[in-house]
């Protein structure tokens, strides 16, 4: 099994504003976009179960997933969801401004 950090993004839209719409991100570490796919789907149940259970929503969990700035009053696309692997912004790999 070879576990890499990929990024769900999921698109989500206001419930009673149909215009206001955005896009949540997810990131964790998993071994396939089905399994990050899944990942994020279970936190994010397990945020929102806790939220109108009236408990404190769940931190990041071992494997590092978590749902963090959990919106009430948007409704998430889940069908519309898209997996792959994450790419650090501010990794040195990725950065052009360095000189060698």
């Amino acid at each position: 099994m070879h576990l890499r950090i990929y990024e769900v993004d999921v698109p989500m839209h206001h419930t009673t504003d149909p215009e206001r719409h955005g896009l949540h991100v997810f990131t964790g570490v998993a071994d396939s976009p089905a399994a990050a796919l899944r990942r994020a789907h279970e936190v994010y149940d397990a945020a929102l179960a806790a939220h109108t259970a009236g408990l404190e929503v769940p931190g990041k969990q071992p494997d590092s997933w978590g749902a963090r700035g959990l919106r009430p009053g948007w409704q998430m696309e889940w069908p519309a969801a898209k997996a792959g692997l994450w790419n650090n912004p501010v990794s040195w790999r990725t950065r052009s401004d360095f000189a060698l």
